[in-house]
């Protein structure tokens, strides 16, 4: 009886628990939807910043954060995938690749400042890149890399051994084993991976800060060499930076419900992309 007792006193507890930051979540969600929805227009999407962004709109800042979010998956998802490939289905398991998985988790929890501060010696300073979307790029890859190694190894792991025995037993080379009995099973799972990377690659601050963001930028880049707005960027300038007025509150929460739609709307096409997969390749 005790035991049962306690086993349900921890389902409630798990359950409240969930229940109480599905809702903390929420009532976030829905402050920043409803006093930033009055301040989303056209003009506020399409104009430059004017007045160090105190006034005007955010589309630099959109389209810097863009730049920064495409480079970043281009570099970091071929790159991530490939190591988790080579970890899994050619590594031979010893000592060695148990460090370097040790290394790739630990890389994982390192704090997005300390990314940030590798990007500005290695890419600003000693490539010479200097603050630019390439530096930045390059920077956040790093950041979002040991994320997708972790989840495509795990979801490359999933798929039955006995897959990859068969084809092997028919005479097939092992990049052939991988590349059509292993990788289109496991590519859902390594979407995972890219939807996590994905959202965090778009709401850094830290590792732009030192890299590429610009306080105020009112234009498009020319190349990938030069500096940019970004959403997160502008966001944390808008709400330390300048004073907190019943003109620049509106901006905040706006810039806040843009930043977020942009990241759901590129989770939410990973998340399709990934169902697609799914439902076309079943075991």
């Amino acid at each position: 009886m005790n035991k049962r007792a306690t086993e349900a006193a921890a389902y409630h507890l798990m359950r409240g628990v969930t229940y109480f930051i599905v809702l903390v979540i929420a009532y976030v969600i829905f402050d920043i939807i409803r006093n930033g929805l009055p301040a989303i227009n056209w003009q506020f999407l399409s104009e430059s910043p004017r007045r160090s962004g105190a006034e005007g709109g955010i589309f630099p800042a959109i389209v810097g954060t863009f730049c920064l979010v495409l480079g970043a998956i281009a570099v970091a998802l071929p790159l991530g995938m490939g190591g988790a490939i080579y970890l899994s289905e050619y590594a031979t398991q010893g000592r060695f690749v148990r460090a370097v998985r040790l290394a790739i988790v630990t890389l994982a929890g390192v704090p997005s400042i300390v990314f940030g501060l590798f990007g500005l010696g290695l890419f600003v300073l000693f490539l010479g890149f200097g603050t630019s979307i390439l530096a930045g790029s390059l920077t956040l890859a790093c950041m979002i890399l040991p994320t997708i190694i972790v989840a495509s190894e795990e979801a490359l792991r999933a798929v039955p051994q006995s897959l990859r025995e068969g084809s092997l037993a028919l005479g097939a080379s092992q990049w052939q084993t991988i590349s059509r009995n292993v990788l289109p099973y496991a590519i859902p799972g390594m979407l995972t991976g890219s939807i996590l990377g994905i959202g965090r690659a778009a709401g850094e601050t830290a590792p732009i800060l030192l890299t590429v963001a610009a306080f105020f930028l009112p234009r498009l880049p020319r190349s990938i060499f030069d500096q940019v707005m970004a959403l997160p960027y502008h966001l944390y300038i808008l709400a330390t930076q300048l004073p907190d007025t019943e003109k620049v509150r509106p901006m905040q929460y706006g810039t806040a419900l843009v930043l977020l739609v942009l990241v759901l709307g590129m989770n939410l096409g990973a998340i399709l992309l990934r169902i697609h997969f799914r439902k076309k390749y079943r075991w």
